[in-house]
C-alpha cells in the first residue's frame, strides 16, 4: 500500500509529539520527517514528493506564512497553531485546514479525512492513485473503523450523534450531520434534509418529495428540494420542478 507522506514543522517538541501520536492511528500516513526549524525542511521537499505538511505559524526562524510563500510546489498545508486570529489569512492562501492547539483527536480525525479526500480522490486513476477503495475513518466507540465510501447508503442525524447506514452494517458516531457531510465528496453525497445525507449513487427511486434507498423512504426537505433534484438529474431541464 502506497502511503500519504507528511512532514511536521513546529518549534515546540511537545506539539510535534501530539501530532505524531494522533497519526499513529492511521496506517496509511507516513511521517517522513519532523523539524523544529522550517529551513531544514527544504532538503526533504527537494528530494521527496510530500503530500501534506502540518505547519506551525509562529516560529523564530521563519513564520509559517513565509515558508508557504517560498514553496514552488506546495503540498497540502494544515496549519497547527495556538492562535485563532490567523484563520482568515490561512484560508485565503488555500490551506487545507486550520487546527487550534491543543488539538483534540476528534477534530484531528476530520482533518485526516480531508487529507484523504484530496490525496486519494483527486488522484483517482492517475499517477497518485493509492490503489485502495475510497474511504473515510469513523470513530465508533473507541475504535477507528475504515468505511468505504461505496458502502455508505445514507446517514441519519440523531441529535448529537449520527447513524451511518452501510451495505455492511450500521455505525453510530458522535458527530454532527453537518460535519460528516463536509468530509464526504460533494460529487457523490448530498444533504437532502436536516436529518439526512444520502449517497447519490444508491438512489433506487425518486417520487415527489421522497427518495428510496435500499427499501427505505427518505424525505427531501422543502429547503433542499430544488438543489437535490438539480444534483440528481444533473440540471436536466425536463425534470418537473
Amino acid at each position: 500500500m502506497i502511503k500519504i507522506k507528511c512532514l511536521i514543522i513546529d518549534d515546540e517538541p511537545l506539539a510535534i509529539k501530539v501530532i505524531e501520536n494522533h497519526l499513529k492511528n492511521f496506517d496509511h500516513i507516513d511521517i517522513v520527517a519532523t523539524f523544529n526549524d522550517p529551513l531544514m525542511a527544504y532538503g526533504v521537499l527537494e528530494k521527496e514528493k510530500i503530500d501534506v505538511i502540518f505547519l506551525d505559524i509562529n516560529m523564530p526562524q521563519m513564520t509559517g506564512f513565509t515558508f508557504i510563500e517560498s514553496l514552488s510546489n506546495k503540498p497540502l498545508i494544515v496549519i497547527t497553531t495556538a492562535y485563532r486570529e490567523y484563520a482568515v489569512k490561512s484560508f485565503e492562501i488555500n490551506v487545507l485546514d486550520y487546527l487550534v492547539k491543543p488539538i483534540p483527536f476528534n477534530r484531528f480525525l476530520k482533518t485526516v479525512n480531508k487529507i484523504y479526500q484530496q490525496v486519494y480522490l483527486s488522484n483517482n486513476g492517475g499517477e497518485g492513485n493509492l490503489h485502495q477503495e475510497p474511504h473515510i475513518f469513523l470513530k465508533v466507540n473507541k475504535k477507528l473503523v475504515k468505511t468505504n465510501l461505496n458502502d455508505i447508503l445514507y446517514i441519519e442525524s440523531l441529535k448529537d450523534y449520527i447513524k451511518v447506514i452501510t451495505s455492511l452494517g450500521d455505525y453510530v458516531v458522535h458527530k454532527s450531520l453537518t460535519a460528516i457531510t463536509e468530509e464526504l465528496p460533494q460529487s457523490s453525497f448530498i444533504r437532502v434534509h436536516r436529518s439526512y445525507t444520502i449517497s447519490i449513487n444508491k438512489i433506487v427511486a425518486l417520487e415527489g418529495n421522497t427518495i428510496e434507498i435500499s427499501n427505505r423512504k427518505i424525505p427531501i426537505g422543502r429547503n433542499y428540494l430544488k438543489i437535490t433534484k438539480e444534483r440528481i438529474f444533473n440540471n436536466n431541464k425536463d425534470i418537473e420542478k
